[in-house]
């Protein structure tokens, strides 16, 4: 959920392990290797295409409109809250090990963006997990989160609107952090991240910190959609903060058909069933549950489950007997105090059947009950957390060819770097041109290949997508020659760094009337641990 120098989730590659012994690819949000096929992520991780929802998407980001932003897992809550005008938030996270550089914009941008769009919006140094994870003092934090909150400011972000917080000196969050503990466990550690028996307590600790870091914005004000836009390396955070915020929640609502439980697999089953019930049960105002299990058995097509579901519905429908198959929602005691769980009985309307630990009702529909049941929980001091949503942007590749990493200073530019330098780095960037001019025009330049086109689509370009069209179609084309290209290209990030620069200067004076503390190293002083390999 955070950024780094050698980890940023504003868009290096340096964060993100492929798993080859397996053919696919493994998230790691300390590895260091690079995603290969974005598509895998599709089909491994179950991350969503965003272009399959960007016609939601009021005013989308030209990140999104180029496909720099290329995948989400539940975006389209927030899409459509921003659509309708209701709350949404927006969070994301910054380890601050070394200068802020054009990767960390991809993420300034969109924090920035949603802002714009009517978006409670939240920035935060991660310092604690700078501390545990990667062995910085305390002086070396304090520095460099001053120069991200500063390129944060200078890119536009309205401080007054927003919130700008560490981890270290937010009691309310770290107190969070620790109600969210409690719902985890070890072997969780252990099966997410590969984290043993040589990891210190801290780390475990920091990544505890940085799910309360994601469902901050919904404990600060209400539940509400909340986005994090991340780099893939991170969506490990994203999918444990789901799990988490559901566990946290006083009542698990779910559909169900029978007095019985099924799990998700066996509830699609039985709701094809349902929906086919005129076709096997003697009165199809009434399907008995052992009719439905010999329909099932029978194959009928469009089940699309495994065997093993198949044969486990069966058996729980068969065991079900003569008991009608009959719509309703469920809620589930998950925490709830004896007085919610009473609150909701009463709150129920219409038709409802009470058990010891779940309540079932007739007359509500799916949306109605999750309200409801949202509602209760907060009435009843609860969290009511809303499950947060995320949105994935593709790595920048490194001006050198390879992966864009502070460790080699030719393959990134620092938004801290002189304007010279950048006009310099750029003009000794690696192209996708081919050998010699000649080829180029007869070829066309490789544009997919090229971190110097990135440069364009990702900043240089900006909001104006016929320009970034216009140098892929001429570079593709044979008409653009990676000379001018380039010398166009760094003319333009000079541009930029000067002029970010200038604005930094005059953050500075923002930056000293926030309520934020920049001198941590004051209080906490100590050797940093080592962090672990």
């Amino acid at each position: 959920m955070t950024s780094d120098d050698s980890a940023p989730d504003g868009g290096t590659a340096d964060e993100v392990s492929s798993g080859e012994a397996d053919g696919g690819v493994a998230l790691d949000p300390w590895g260091s290797a690079t995603v290969g096929d974005y598509r895998n992520l599709f089909e491994e991780f179950g991350i969503e295409e965003f272009d399959e929802i960007i016609d939601r998407v009021p005013d989308p980001h030209y990140l999104m409109r180029r496909g720099v932003i290329f995948g989400h897992r539940g975006y389209d809550a927030v899409a459509d809250a921003m659509r309708e005008g209701e709350d949404v938030a927006a969070l994301s996270g910054f380890m601050p090990t070394g200068d802020p550089h054009i990767g960390h914009k991809l993420v300034f941008d969109e924090l920035i963006w949603h802002q714009e769009h009517g978006a409670d919006t939240y920035g935060l140094i991660a310092d604690l997990e700078a501390h545990s994870a990667r062995g910085m003092t305390w002086a070396e934090i304090d520095e460099h989160a001053r120069d991200y909150l500063l390129s944060l400011l200078a890119l536009g972000f309205d401080a007054e609107e927003g919130t700008l917080y560490r981890q270290s000196t937010n009691r309310e969050l770290q107190d969070l952090a620790f109600e969210l503990g409690a719902k985890a466990r070890f072997a969780e550690f252990e099966g997410i991240y590969g984290f043993g028996g040589g990891t210190s307590v801290s780390h475990m600790q920091s990544v505890v910190t940085q799910m309360a870091d994601i469902l901050y914005p919904q404990l600060v004000d209400e539940p509400k959609p909340t986005v994090i836009p991340v780099g893939p390396d991170q969506d490990p955070h994203v999918r444990f903060s789901r799990d988490i915020a559901a566990r946290m929640r006083y009542f698990k609502v779910t559909d169900a058909f029978a007095s019985f439980e099924l799990d998700d697999d066996e509830r699609r089953v039985v709701a094809v069933a349902y929906d086919d019930r005129e076709e096997y049960a003697a009165d199809a105002d009434t399907p008995r549950c052992e009719e439905a299990a010999e329909y099932i058995r029978g194959d009928p097509g469009g089940l699309d489950a495994a065997a093993d579901v198949i044969d486990s519905t069966i058996e729980k429908l068969e065991n079900a007997g003569m008991e009608p198959l009959r719509p309703r929602v469920r809620f589930f005691d998950r925490n709830a105090t004896d007085e919610a769980f009473e609150a909701l009985i009463e709150a129920v309307d219409g038709e409802k059947r009470v058990f010891e630990a779940h309540v079932d009702a007739f007359d509500l529909d799916r949306t109605a009950a999750e309200e409801l049941a949202r509602e209760i929980e907060v009435d009843h001091d609860g969290f009511g957390f809303v499950a947060p949503s995320s949105i994935y942007h593709r790595f920048m590749t490194g001006l050198t060819g390879g992966k864009m990493s502070s460790s080699v200073p030719a393959s990134h530019i620092s938004l801290l770097d002189d304007p010279e330098d950048g006009y310099d780095k750029v003009m000794a960037a690696t192209t996708g041109g081919r050998d010699t001019a000649e080829e180029q025009r007869e070829l066309g330049g490789r544009a997919d290949e090229c971190p110097v086109y990135e440069l364009y689509a990702y900043l240089l370009a900006g909001d104006d997508d016929d320009f970034a069209e216009l140098v892929y179609d001429e570079c593709v084309g044979g008409e653009r020659l990676c000379g001018d290209c380039k010398e166009q290209a760094a003319g333009l990030m000079r541009e930029f760094l000067a002029e970010h620069q200038e604005k930094r200067e005059e953050a500075e004076e923002v930056l000293a009337d926030l309520d934020i503390d920049l001198d941590v190293d004051a209080s906490r002083r100590g050797i940093a641990p080592t962090a672990e390999e």
